[in-house]
């Protein structure tokens, strides 16, 4: 009888374990199942995707978030005016009134300030929530960097140093010059709403051009530093409104040893393609695989006849929805002065339809 109650006791706390490990098990799978879903859908797309390619997925999201805090940190130590700025403030009233003046001109528009201290959103328009498909109250108290898509986030941080930024007082002024205000350049981000589409975060290109302004807090009845971004969204150019036939053009850049080192804006409607998604790769993985040999021939003569420029055969460019399209391109390189070799290669585009 001792054994048989023994062997009940262990029986019962065997089953117990196996329960608990089921129910662990369960929770996993689900929580794989829904970190599958976050997976940019590019990943999705190229076969069923791993367990392991979506923890590394996760990991490096996760190392961003922690990145993206210890910015903010440095940011909150090192929060005094910008040196040379005339930063005006603003309350919310009077950035709602000034922006106005783009958003209702522009339905593709909305714009949003961001602190630049904790990063969370102090102002955004009204044309937000339509323009990416979902509901106001998902901004409340919500930091601007969680709608961006994953890879953006470094780019969006990168573009909006409070140091690099032109003042909106001083680009709105009266004695304001266009030098002073593109001081700062646009850039390209992909935002969502969060709204998910078939299990997928739907994400919508947009062009963003920063500035720096302090806002008063009712509130807190203080003032600080924040980032107004107007955010235009960015539709294909082969779409109403289309671009023009003889607009469809772009300029790129790249190294002696044939990778992206600059792409130009105009090349996002109609590559599909932010910037940052080219810069860094090799130029013949975008090409069409016929077509490589002929671009490699193309590069040694423009390395032998550096500095001069010339045009060549048309080339197929692999676009991001996968289809290729048809470019003729003009050819030149810039020659460093002092080592008389070839620094870059500069190629300007048509698409030709």
């Amino acid at each position: 009888n001792v054994c048989r109650f023994h062997w009940q006791r262990a029986h019962a706390s065997s089953s117990s374990e196996q329960s608990a490990k089921a129910k662990t098990q369960k929770e996993l799978f689900k929580t794989l199942k829904e970190l599958k879903m976050h997976l940019p859908s590019e990943k999705r797309n190229k076969g069923k995707s791993s367990t392991v390619n979506t923890l590394k997925y996760a990991l490096r999201c996760i190392k961003q978030v922690k990145a993206n805090e210890e910015y903010y940190q440095m940011l909150m130590i090192n929060d005094s005016q910008p040196p040379g700025f005339d930063v005006s403030s603003y309350t919310i009233e009077e950035i709602n009134t000034i922006t106005s003046e783009y958003t209702l001109k522009n339905t593709d528009i909305f714009a949003v300030a961001v602190s630049l201290i904790t990063g969370k959103i102090v102002y955004i328009s009204d044309q937000a929530a339509s323009i990416l498909n979902c509901k106001r109250e998902v901004f409340k108290n919500a930091k601007f960097v969680e709608f961006l898509t994953p890879q953006d986030v470094s780019v969006f941080y990168s573009f909006t140093t409070p140091y690099r930024l032109p003042s909106w007082s001083m680009c709105t002024g009266a004695e304001s010059s266009p030098t002073e205000c593109m001081q700062e350049k646009s850039f390209f981000c992909r935002i969502s709403g969060g709204k998910e589409r078939e299990g997928d975060l739907q994400y919508y290109p947009f062009r963003m051009t920063p500035y720096l302004m302090k806002v008063q807090d009712a509130e807190l009845s203080e003032e600080q530093f924040c980032c107004l971004l107007l955010a235009e969204r960015v539709h294909s150019g082969y779409e109403a409104p289309r671009i023009p036939p003889d607009k469809r053009i772009f300029t790129t850049t790249h190294t002696p040893n044939c990778v992206f080192q600059d792409v130009d804006e105009r090349a996002v409607p109609l590559l599909g393609y932010l910037p940052q998604d080219l810069i860094g790769t090799p130029v013949l993985l975008n090409l069409h695989p016929s077509d490589r040999p002929l671009m490699l021939a193309v590069h040694r003569k423009i390395l032998q006849y550096a500095g001069q420029a010339f045009d060549h055969s048309s080339i197929r460019f692999c676009a991001r929805n996968g289809e290729y399209i048809t470019i003729d391109t003009s050819w030149s390189s810039f020659v460093n002065p002092w080592s008389r070799k070839v620094s870059f290669v500069i190629g300007r585009h048509k698409v030709r339809m």
